[in-house]
């Protein structure tokens, strides 16, 4: 008689199937868990940067590099072109007012002034020779009337003699009427000789005035012009320090050409480059500091210049007090220009954090010291220092500040060291 067998309740192949069932749901949740934003992530507390939250004292400012300059400088151009001849000076000798500083020759103008010296002379002859022609003229007219008025004298007293004669008719009508005719021929010509004498002089004289108007031109022209050699010799317009002098001997120099400056050393100035992105929120009067020889000293924006080039503009800042001692034309410094007010502020360190979250979020260490979680905060200014806590930090936390990118997107990190 046979007996029945019994089926086992849990035979391997069950039993390895609900372990592999098993594994794998193991496995979906783990996966779950790791992508759901609750990971954490293990690191070495050495190899980080942890910066405490403060609260004090906040400005926004940016460092500028500024380079050292006198407060007014006086460019030295050639007024006249020419060959550079001499030069008595060199680069950082002071000067004082009219020193001579160079000596150039222009062959060109000398030219000029001999050519207009001969014209000069020319136009006086000129005016010599038509003052002697009227006076002859006059002499000439003076000469004439006194004929003339004998002439009269003459015929008068011919007719005078007629009209008598005729009367006891002792001559010829004919004879009368000469001696009439002659009589009052001379008189015309007596009055004739004088109106030509009054419209020659008239004439003479403004004749006489036109050339001394040319005359006084000429020599104002040739003063001008002479003039012009003694802008040949370059002199220092102000008492300084030639601190440029751009010639050699023998050197030509053009017209209007930069030849050198002189520094008035009354007083120093910096003159920075400042990227555009600031130019609204720089102006006239704002504030900065520089340290010189680890002394620092304020300073205080005078000129704002409006022209941006290659992506910076310019501005000029003078000493708002004592100026330090031994600062140098050149001379590099760096400053820390205010864009702000002093504030009281909440505070965290500037660190590599921010290339990853934008300031949008950081890694609060929490109060044991083991372990960092994250956080949205939210940032405001900044300085290179410092950035300003908006929201979400308090002081005395402490925050992961350096570079989050071997963090991946863990939610937690664990220090493997405490």
């Amino acid at each position: 008689m046979d007996r029945p067998i019994q089926k086992k309740k849990w035979p391997p192949k069950r039993i390895a199937l609900f372990s592999v069932t098993g594994l794998i749901v193991f496995l979906l949740v783990y996966v779950f868990y790791s992508t759901s934003g609750s990971s954490t992530l293990k690191i070495d507390s050495q190899k980080i940067t942890i910066s405490e939250v403060i609260s004090g004292k906040f400005q926004e400012y940016i460092p500028i590099n500024g380079t050292v300059m006198p407060i007014s400088t006086f460019y030295l151009d050639a007024s006249e072109g020419g060959r550079v001849e001499q030069t008595y000076l060199e680069e950082g000798s002071f000067v004082n007012a009219g020193d001579s500083i160079m000596r150039l020759d222009n062959t060109d103008l000398h030219l000029d002034i001999m050519y207009r010296e001969a014209q000069l002379f020319e136009q006086i002859n000129n005016l010599r020779n038509t003052r002697l022609a009227i006076e002859q003229n006059s002499l000439t007219l003076r000469g004439q009337l006194v004929e003339i008025e004998y002439q009269i004298q003459k015929s008068k007293r011919r007719f005078d003699q007629s009209v008598g004669l005729k009367e006891k008719n002792l001559i010829s009508e004919d004879e009368f009427e000469q001696a009439r005719d002659d009589f009052e021929y001379w008189t015309s010509r007596r009055d004739l000789t004088f109106e030509t004498q009054r419209q020659d002089s008239i004439l003479r004289a403004i004749q006489i005035s036109q050339l001394e108007v040319s005359v006084e031109r000429m020599q104002a022209n040739l003063e001008v012009v002479k003039s012009k050699l003694d802008n040949l010799v370059l002199r220092a317009p102000v008492a300084g320090q030639l601190t440029s002098l751009i010639a050699e001997i023998g050197e030509s120099k053009s017209r209007g050409e930069r030849l050198g400056q002189i520094d008035i050393l009354d007083g120093f100035k910096i003159r920075a480059a400042v990227d555009e992105y600031y130019i609204s929120r720089i102006s006239k009067g704002q504030e900065g500091t520089v340290k010189i020889a680890s002394e620092e000293y304020d300073l205080i924006i005078r000129k704002v210049y409006p022209e941006v080039r290659e992506g910076r503009f310019q501005i000029d800042m003078e000493f708002n007090g004592p100026e330090p001692d031994g600062i140098r034309r050149g001379q590099t410094v760096q400053i820390r220009l205010a864009l702000g007010d002093l504030a009281d502020a909440v505070m965290l360190a500037r660190g590599g954090f921010y290339q990853k979250t934008g300031g949008n979020w950081v890694y609060v260490v929490d109060k044991s010291g083991r372990f960092a979680t994250k956080r949205n905060i939210s940032l405001g200014m900044y300085n290179p220092q410092v950035y300003q806590v908006l929201e979400h930090l308090e002081p005395g936390e402490k925050v992961i500040t350096s570079s989050y990118d071997n963090f991946g997107d863990y939610d937690k990190l664990i220090f493997k060291d405490q």
